[in-house]
């Protein structure tokens, strides 16, 4: 079934950073996706996004439902034909709203686990919690809004940060095929983020030292959207074949060769 365009509000939505060796960050992606890098280092994290009035985009607002929802994500690119592409990889979804785990990966793109969510949050500090139904997944984050871009983020200004995340608007997420993933764009009427402080975060995913070895991952920083009008447009599934990925494992095991040798 092919996703309708679906309408809705941003009520909240928090993008937590953190920097990778590259060479480590391609290892745990699939082909056909290869790391993004900035200034040579990858980037990954966690989208925390409370959703309100989603529904297909020709009914009215007050039919729309509301979800807290955790996304795993890697800043990817990938080769398409001659052409690069870049957006997100999505290695796991979870979300409060039991609508969204039954018919995510069926009616819409994106297999979604249930979760149990929690957050306090007011104009300038937000407590947020969330565990997943089956017990591997769990975040928990304390921030207040900034004034100022925190000193040691791989990016230099809050534009800066604010370019290369709104780059990453088409996410295709993990399904049981590993050659295939199933592929969601978002679009924004604005675009408007803020720095936020964070205080403490501990995400279970990138804390795993099996997953990420000690020194192959930091914190780097942390952005806030609110009240933002939006649409998400379902994509085409992305396959590829057993070629694609060999020629994809040897471009990262080379680049990633070459981004240690200059790090």
């Amino acid at each position: 079934m092919r996703l309708p365009v679906m309408s809705g509000v941003i009520d909240r939505r928090m993008l937590v950073n953190y920097r990778v060796d590259p060479v480590v960050m391609a290892g745990l992606l699939p082909p056909p996706f290869r790391p993004k890098l900035h200034r040579g280092f990858g980037l990954a994290g966690i989208c925390l996004i409370r959703l309100k009035q989603i529904r297909p985009s020709f009914l009215p607002s007050w039919i729309g439902i509301s979800s807290e929802n955790a996304a795993t994500r890697f800043a990817v690119e990938w080769d398409d034909g001659d052409r690069r592409r870049e957006g997100v990889y999505i290695r796991r979804r979870d979300t409060s709203n039991w609508l969204n785990a039954m018919a995510g990966g069926r009616l819409f793109p994106g297999i979604h686990s249930h979760g149990r969510f929690r957050s306090d949050e007011t104009d300038g500090h937000l407590d947020f919690s969330m565990r997943s139904d089956d017990g591997s997944t769990s975040v928990e984050l304390s921030a207040g809004v900034a004034k100022s871009w925190p000193a040691g983020s791989v990016f230099e200004s809050l534009e800066e940060a604010s370019a290369f995340f709104a780059a990453g608007s088409l996410g295709y997420s993990a399904t049981p095929d590993r050659t295939r993933f199933q592929g969601l764009e978002l679009h924004c009427e604005t675009w408007n983020v803020e720095p936020l402080a964070v205080r403490s975060v501990q995400a279970s995913y990138f804390d795993d030292p099996s997953v990420f070895p000690k020194g192959s991952i930091h914190f780097d920083c942390a952005l806030l959207m609110r009240g933002i009008a939006h649409e998400w447009h379902g994509k085409p599934d992305l396959c590829f074949s057993n070629a694609q990925a060999v020629a994809t494992l040897a471009a990262v095991n080379t680049s990633g060769a070459e981004s240690a040798l200059h790090r």
